[in-house]
């Protein structure tokens, strides 16, 4: 039965990344993304329904705008399938709760700002402090505890001491994703800490293998692997954090 609706689940999953397309792409303009409708980048065509059918479209035109042939990225259906993918999983792993719908709405942050930092190198303000605002009394409300504030203030900090230490390695903007991270994950926003890092360290790695010094000049979006370290948690990181802690016998 479970299956049967996160299965349901992706297809109004594909909508709102459609819509994380156009937040991905307007925020970081400071545009609304409300109105006007979803338009052409290039030239600014405004899209037929047909042209805007999240993945179909993007496969029938070739990756190309109909009117002036320019190239739409593949972050579009990248986007739509990630997010479909997260609700559906969402609906498996917790039911139709309020905790799936808070997952649901943690990842499509996560999804929005993995986007704009890939392309933008930002983490925007306009995402993760509003979504922090939002997720966290949110959370509080549903589950009384003050593990989801102290997660993110513990994140956080982590984060802020990291970016004093090392300033050219990351942001505050980084440092805002770990508050808005601490507050879905509480105690277990750890374990999306590490993953981040460890994972960050592989094309780090790759930079310095490959470009030796000059790699400390070239600059990484760590959003991303911030990203995919929180998700790890969401799903798995109790697990982990208990087969991390029993290593050494807690």
């Amino acid at each position: 039965m479970e299956v049967a609706v996160a299965a349901f689940a992706f297809a109004p999953g594909l909508a709102l990344g459609s819509f994380l397309n156009v937040v991905a792409a307007r925020v970081p303009l400071r545009r609304s993304v409300v109105k006007p409708a979803s338009a052409c980048m290039s030239c600014g065509t405004q899209l037929a329904a047909r042209d805007n059918v999240p993945v179909v479209s993007w496969l029938l035109l070739r990756a190309r705008c109909r009117h002036c042939a320019a190239r739409i990225p593949f972050r579009y259906p990248a986007v739509e399938l990630a997010t479909a993918a997260l609700l559906a999983v969402c609906v498996l792993v917790f039911g139709l709760s309020f905790d799936a719908l808070l997952a649901a709405f943690f990842c499509a942050v996560l999804v929005a700002i993995s986007a704009v930092d890939i392309e933008h190198r930002i983490v925007p303000n306009r995402i993760v402090i509003p979504a922090t605002a939002v997720l966290l009394p949110l959370h509080t409300i549903v589950d009384p505890t003050p593990e989801w504030a102290l997660g993110a203030f513990g994140a956080a900090l982590f984060l802020f001491v990291a970016v004093l230490a090392y300033p050219a390695g990351m942001g505050m903007g980084d440092v805002k994703l770990a508050l808005f991270m601490g507050a879905m994950l509480g105690k277990t926003v750890a374990v999306g800490l590490m993953v981040g890092m460890l994972t960050a360290l592989l094309p780090s790695l790759f930079l310095v293998a490959r470009h030796g010094s000059k790699a400390r000049k070239m600059k990484i979006p760590f959003a991303p692997f911030l990203a995919l370290g929180s998700l790890a948690a969401l799903f798995a990181g109790e697990a982990l954090l208990d087969a991390y802690l029993g290593l050494f016998g807690a």
